[in-house]
This record gives C-alpha cells, structure tokens and sequence, in this order.
C-alpha cells in the first residue's frame, strides 16, 4: 500500500541526511536533454532501464512513476526551469522507509568539445538523490551507490545516443 511521505521543498538537496550526486557528461544540448526528461515524461522507460512507466498527472504537475521490481510513486515537480533544471519530490510510495525523497537533474553547458569533431561542447548533466529515512535505508542507499551511479550514467548514455539518432527539430 502506498504512503505519504513527507513534503520537502529544494532546500532539502542541501539538508537531506542522504545525498547521493552523480554526473555525466552528454553530446546533446541542455535544451534537448531536458525536454526528454520533463516534457516527454513518458518516454523515460525507453533510456532509463530502471523505469518501466512514467506519466505526467495534474496536467504536468506531477509525475506517476513505476519502475521494474514494482517499486511505485506519485510525485510533485518542484522545479521546472527549461534547459537548465528538473526536480520533483515523491508524495506516496509503497518503497519501504522512505521519510522523503526528492530527486533533482541540473543540466549546464559543459566546457570543450565532447569528443574530437563536435561543433557542440555538450551537456554536463548532475543527478541528485536526496533521501531521509531510518539508519537501515541510509546504510542500504549508501550500499546502492555505485548500482545508482551505473544506472544513471547508463541512462544519459542511452538518452544521448536516442537523441542524436532523433530527426531534428525545427
């Protein structure tokens, strides 16, 4: 059965008692990036293995999100700053120990080309996963750091390449 977690607002990216940040580095345009990841919510299971449904509610609002294993949650976006930033919290979850949980994507242009030939320097994107519940789920975030960073830069991987594959947009 799903819970309510508690709300939590952008200060707790800083305040969070578990922090887990990773980043990645894409060929694609911040602008390209994030409209992948806040405007076609729904194609998130297509480059992010963990994710087996994504869906918008509240007419953009908020977000339903399942991922494999049945793992369920119904969040709020909190930020919404086109080519720059994505973020939302998770308001219900039937995931065990969870107090709150807030998940940030800032992307920025990165510095040099992405590899030699690019006319494009690319996207540094940050993943942010900020975290509170009991001792036990922090020691278990903590032991699944390196399994979320993997999934992670495998997902921008899988995006980056989706998106230089996709016709252009005009």
């Amino acid at each position: 059965m799903a819970r309510r977690l508690r709300p939590v607002g952008l200060d707790f990216l800083e305040q969070a008692p578990t922090r887990l940040v990773f980043t990645a580095r894409a060929a694609a345009a911040p602008e390209a990036l994030y409209r992948a990841l806040a405007e076609e919510v729904t194609g998130w299971p297509a480059w992010f293995r963990a994710v087996s449904l994504a869906r918008p509610t509240g007419g953009g609002a908020g977000r339903e999100v399942r991922l494999r294993g049945g793992v369920r949650f119904q969040e709020t976006v909190v930020a919404a700053e086109a080519a720059r930033r994505y973020a939302y919290r998770v308001d219900r979850t039937n995931a065990p120990g969870l107090r709150a949980l807030l998940e940030e994507w800032l992307l920025a242009p990165a510095a040099g080309p992405h590899s030699p030939g690019d006319r494009s320097p690319g996207t540094l994107v940050r993943w942010t996963f900020a975290a509170d519940g009991p001792a036990p789920l922090r020691v278990a975030l903590a032991a699944a750091r390196p399994g979320l960073g993997h999934s992670f830069r495998t997902a921008v991987r899988t995006l980056d390449a989706r998106l230089a594959a996709a016709p252009a947009r005009g």
